[in-house]
């Protein structure tokens, strides 16, 4: 633990005043908008005296903040971290991973937006802040989309309380916007059967599409898996959405479709790529085989719930198959069968 006042020469010839500050291995430093100038006269030797003074105050303060942040305190300087500054570089970490990058970039856009160029320290994000930000994005966006984004500020307010920048976590006692039911897309038995009838643009795509149906795995989930997390015919791999570790059957009908297995640390669908070619091979597909449906690559997760409650199993089995935590998220396709069972019953002909 360190504070040291340093010098740094500017193009005026002044020297502006900065702490150097090393805490817990890290380097962070602090300009404190203090400049020493030229001393040409007695009045600037004597302005630099009173401004190496308060420099040196300051660097005293930030020592003993940084003493007693080992005992629960953050720091002030850390407490100044901007707040849309902090969360760029959040959104530019999963960037690197993929992982809902195009959500978290919409929602700093918004901040952006929000804040009009002015600073925002964290410690300024509080439940008064909150509650107005999420009157603002609940004005801009759908109720869902609302929904997503402010989560995604809860999130950044949250990891800012893990990485010490604010003393308590504010995000804890806002609640974010209540979200619509939407309607879950998925295709039939019978939709599924012409599909793999059907040619593809992206053999790759087909058979990754194909195997979500009858496995309910994201498509984050099976771009990354490889051919050594199947062991006797059983996944073992890490979700990347819910980080939890899950052994998932194979059925004979998803064995076949991979074929001949790889190298263990082969991928198993390489080659499969998130692009927008992708997305129009989807829908490209998908109209080609007579389905007259907005389908995405989730819908196939969709299509395999609503396949495995149609055919008789149960909504538990069901949610510990798709690797839900809570089973109301598992109750949302119950809702779709049951729409299907009416819509069924409703097409007996008529007899009376």
């Amino acid at each position: 633990m360190k504070v040291a006042l340093r010098k740094k020469k500017m193009n005026d010839g002044t020297r502006s005043l900065y702490l150097d500050v090393y805490y817990r291995q890290e380097r962070n430093y602090e300009f404190l908008k203090l400049y020493l100038v030229e001393p040409k006269t007695v009045s600037d030797r004597q302005r630099n005296k009173e401004t190496l003074l308060l420099a040196e105050s300051i660097a005293a303060k930030r020592l003993v903040e940084l003493q007693t942040g080992e005992y629960g305190h953050v720091p002030q300087h850390r407490k100044q971290t901007d707040f849309v500054t902090y969360f760029e570089e959040l959104t530019a970490a999963r960037k690197k991973t993929g992982i809902n990058y195009d959500t978290w970039l919409s929602v700093l856009r918004h901040l952006e937006k929000y804040v009009k160029g002015k600073p925002l320290p964290v410690e300024r994000v509080n439940e008064k802040w909150l509650v107005e930000f999420r009157t603002y994005i609940e004005k801009k966006v759908s109720a869902n989309s609302a929904h997503t984004y402010f989560n995604k500020v809860k999130a950044a307010v949250h990891q800012a309380f893990r990485d010490k920048l604010i003393s308590s976590d504010p995000a804890f006692n806002v609640t974010s916007p209540k979200p619509e039911e939407t309607q879950r897309e998925y295709l039939t038995a019978e939709e599924v059967q012409k599909l793999v009838k059907t040619p593809c643009r992206y053999p790759i795509l087909k058979k990754a599409f194909l195997f979500s149906v009858l496995t309910g795995l994201r498509w984050s989930d099976i771009q990354k898996l490889k051919w050594k997390d199947i062991q006797d015919q059983r996944l073992h791999f890490r979700q990347q959405k819910t980080k939890q570790v899950e052994y998932l059957p194979i059925s004979d009908q998803a064995m076949q479709l991979l074929g001949n297995a790889g190298d263990p640390e082969d991928k198993i669908f390489r080659g499969l790529k998130y692009s927008a070619y992708i997305n129009v091979g989807l829908a490209q597909w998908v109209l080609a085989a007579g389905v007259v449906k907005h389908i995405t690559f989730h819908c196939a997760r969709h299509t395999h719930a609503t396949l495995l409650l149609n055919n008789g199993t149960d909504i538990y089995t069901v949610s510990k198959l798709l690797g839900h935590k809570n089973i109301k998220t598992t109750q949302i396709y119950a809702k779709v069968v049951d729409a299907t069972k009416v819509q069924a019953v409703n097409q007996i002909p008529l007899i009376l």
